[in-house]
This record gives structure tokens, sequence and C-alpha cells, in this order.
């Protein structure tokens, strides 16, 4: 079993969600651990929790505090606890632009609706005023956008003919700690995921113009259309347990100068030669805009002269 993915958790309340994803971690299979609780609220009921099932925790009260320093405080407790997933689990506070960015992509929240239906507060009883048929619950990625992040999840729960934002509230908690532990749970794995992996790389290269995507050698591939390929998508193959993306370069000196750098992610690939290189895309900490250079310029070296310019001159806008 891989070493569990580290989360902090941050609240304000009683930590019910915070519960389901401790008890859901305490599987051998599951895929994350809570190595901090930490809360603006010293009294929070979710701290005491957490202490008494021998979990790390953190408080410090917002009161006195602007909200960057509030925050900068929080973030640097997260970050000395070892975490490398941040989960909000009832935290009530608005989160500093530059407390998200530290955390894109890496951060998740849960809210009581089925965004991008009724973002912010007063969720339950505004489904019921609306006449909708369904509540829910969401799980998404933080972005500075209140409520609307990326969504990893969602389930629907049925509003009942005489049911109050109290009543289906209850039923949408049972929905959320069903829901929040497996999102968590994927998005801790999906960076070593071959088929999330290579939906990123697919992305990039087929952005690329004249492109196209065949399979090859056993891999997919990536190519100019009835031309070269400049691209390859690698994972276990031949058994080598890696998976990666191949890219052509200038030649020896430079996939040599590459592997000396950082042996851990780059490689000479098996049948390949001297003018590719293996890049890891399973080591968790991938850089897509340096993914999508790698692409754009191995597919420079293939590409006939009438696409490099036409690529110079968009370039140039």
């Amino acid at each position: 079993m891989p070493e569990k993915a580290k989360v902090a958790v941050l609240l304000s309340g009683s930590g019910t969600n915070m519960a389901a994803l401790l008890y859901a971690s305490r599987r051998e299979d599951c895929s994350y651990e809570i190595v901090l609780v930490a809360s603006n609220k010293p009294e929070a009921g979710g701290l005491a929790l957490a202490e008494a099932e021998g979990v790390a925790t953190f408080a410090l009260s917002h009161k006195g505090l602007s909200r960057a320093e509030h925050d900068a405080a929080m973030d640097a407790a997260i970050r000395q606890s070892g975490a490398q997933w941040v989960a909000l689990a009832g935290y009530m506070r608005i989160l500093t632009d530059e407390f998200v960015a530290g955390w894109d992509g890496r951060m998740v929240n849960i809210h009581p609706s089925l965004l991008p239906k009724y973002t912010g507060l007063h969720t339950h009883q505004r489904a019921i005023e609306a006449g909708d048929s369904h509540g829910g619950a969401t799980v998404h990625l933080v972005i500075p956008e209140l409520d609307e992040g990326p969504i990893l999840g969602q389930i629907p729960v049925a509003i009942v003919p005489g049911d109050t934002a109290e009543s289906l509230a209850a039923r949408v908690l049972i929905a959320e700690h069903q829901l929040y532990s497996r999102c968590l749970a994927e998005l801790v794995t999906r960076e070593t995921s071959p088929e999330w992996l290579l939906a990123r790389v697919r992305e990039r290269a087929m952005a690329l113009p004249e492109t196209d995507e065949i399979a090859s050698h056993g891999m997919p591939c990536f190519g100019i259309v009835k031309g070269k390929k400049f691209a390859y998508f690698t994972a276990d193959h031949h058994g080598d347990g890696r998976t990666a993306l191949l890219v052509k370069i200038s030649g020896p000196d430079e996939q040599a100068m590459l592997i000396e750098q950082d042996e851990a992610r780059y490689y000479r690939p098996a049948y390949f030669g001297d003018g590719w290189v293996g890049i890891r895309l399973d080591l968790g900490d991938n850089d897509w805009d340096a993914i999508a250079d790698w692409l754009s310029r191995s597919w420079r070296a293939v590409a006939p002269k009438k696409l490099t310019t036409l690529l110079d001159v968009a370039d140039q806008f």
C-alpha cells in the first residue's frame, strides 16, 4: 500500500464532516490520513473530538487579527504538520486569495447544495422555496470565487412533502458524510492515476495545430496528421513501473544533462534512442505549464515549416 496522503482539516464547529473523513481514513485501503485539525474557534467541538482520537490540533481565534494575518498563521500550521492537502469542513471563514493560491488544486470544500445552484448560505430553504425536487451536497476544489471551483462529486437528496430547512439539512448531512471521504480519496490519488494523467497530456497535445492521437507500440501517441510523432504516453510499458511522457530533444548531450539534473524525473526511454527523453508524470508534483512547453517544443521538432510559421504568428498576439 503506497504512503497515505496527508490532509489537514479546517473547521469552525462540531466537526461532523471532519469525523466522517477521519473514520473513513482509518480503513487500511483509504488513500489519505488526517494529520491536523485546525480551527478559528478554540472552543469548536471538532477540536475536542480530534484530540480524543489522537489527531494533532491547532486553534487560533481570528479576533483581533486581520484576515491576512490569520490566514498566514493557519497556513504556517498546516505546512508545519506536513499536510499536502486541505479539506474545509464547516470552516466559516472566507479565505484570502493568497491562501487559496497557495493550495491551488489541493484544497477541497463540501457545500450543502447541488452547485452551481445556491452558493452561499441558506441553501436548503432556497431549494424548498424554489420548488426543487432535490437538494443535495457537492464537493469541489476551492478557488477564490466562493463555491465556484471545479466539481469533484455530487449526491442529490430528495425533498419530500412537508420538508423544512432543518429536516432537509439533516438528510443532506448524511449524504455529505458519504460523499466527502470518497471524493477526497479519489482526489489525492488522481495525480498518479494513468487515466487522469493521460487526459491532462491529451488536452495539451491536442491543442497544438494539426495534431492527432493514435496507438503505437502499445502506447497512446501524438503526432502531426499524416506526419511524424512528437509525443508518447507510457504507463508501465514493458513492466517498467513508470507513467511518463516521452518527447523529442536535441540529442544525447541534452538527454544526459536532464538526467543528471533530476534522475528521479528524467530517464532514457528504452528503444527510443538519444533523441528522446522520458519525463515521469507519476511523482505527483507536475508542472503542467512546463509539460505544455515540452510538448510544444517536441511538436516544433517534427512539424513542417508552414505549421511552425503559423504558430509563430499566433504567438505574437
